[in-house]
């Protein structure tokens, strides 16, 4: 192999998302450096190179793809602020993913959005998502490649822990949808476009079925055959302004361009099957289930 077939992938923000990626791309063709704010308490990673940012230089030689996915602050997007120029400059970058939200569509009512889509978004996440992504597009010349992510969810990450500690409540608001989408699914999106650079795409990441919540916690139970969480309207949840605001958007997101223009299929096209993958792999010995009450 020669030393032009290697790529360097530069991750800024190595978190769930980067580490699958990283893990997809694992190999001899490819050198990968991850960011994290603390080195010392992050979990190492065969074949990556963490170091630490904000803290340590960043090392740019040879970067060739770079992927972002630190959320912007109410100052605005950090890495946005202090690398773009560094980045832009790079001499050999062929792609550059960044990772937004479809947060940025705001609220439609239940009905269908794609990338096309005016972006009119109805939190103050989405508002900075927004601003985001008009920031890194007007860099003249950055192979820019967006990518707006529903709901991610793998192992690690679903509900399975939320069931087992007694805890979960099926919040029900008449008509409310959420889309999801495997982390694994989100990995491959990310291979097929390095693989087919495309300069400007923008691409809605999410499976094939968005859904009522409470359907997805209550299909979760059945699999670990606990009883059905408790029906609670949303009214009367309790919940927090944060948790709050993603009800405040409903809408189903369209995926036909990471199948048509990435040739991308699928992994875990609904929250069923990728529920099953989850469970088939996740540590439950992690999970601490409730006590008995007394007397039982």
């Amino acid at each position: 192999m020669t030393r032009s077939s290697h790529k360097t992938l530069l991750c800024i923000g190595f978190g769930y998302t980067a580490r699958a990626l990283a893990a997809a791309l694992a190999g001899p063709d490819w050198r990968i450096i991850g960011t994290t704010r603390d080195r010392a308490e992050a979990a190492p990673m065969a074949g990556v190179t963490l170091c630490t940012w904000p803290g340590d230089p960043v090392p740019l030689s040879g970067v060739t793809h770079v992927l972002l996915s630190i959320a912007p602050t109410e100052e605005g997007d950090p890495v946005l602020a202090s690398m773009a120029e560094d980045i832009a400059a790079l001499p050999g970058l062929e792609w550059v993913g960044y990772l937004s939200t479809t947060a940025v569509y705001g609220d439609h009512n239940g009905a269908w959005v794609d990338e096309t889509t005016p972006l009119t978004p109805a939190s103050r996440r989405g508002d900075l998502r927004v601003e985001a992504e008009a920031g890194w597009q007007a860099i003249a010349d950055l192979p820019l490649h967006i990518f707006r992510l529903a709901g991610i969810y793998g192992p690690g990450r679903g509900p399975f822990a939320k069931l087992m500690s007694g805890r979960a409540r099926r919040i029900v608001k008449p008509g409310q949808v959420f889309s999801r989408i495997h982390v694994d699914d989100i990995a491959q999106v990310l291979v097929a476009s390095i693989a087919r650079p495309d300069p400007g795409a923008i691409y809605n990441v999410c499976d094939d079925e968005p859904a009522p919540p409470q359907d997805v916690l209550g299909f979760a139970a059945e699999l670990l055959g606990l009883p059905m969480p408790a029906e609670v309207p949303f009214d009367e949840a309790g919940m927090s302004p944060m948790a709050r605001s993603f009800y405040g958007e409903n809408k189903r997101v369209r995926n036909d361009r990471i199948k048509d223009e990435l040739g991308v299929r699928l992994l875990f096209p609904d929250y069923r099957s990728g529920l099953r993958a989850v469970l088939e792999v996740e540590d439950m010995d992690r999970f601490v289930p409730p006590a008995d009450p007394p007397g039982v």
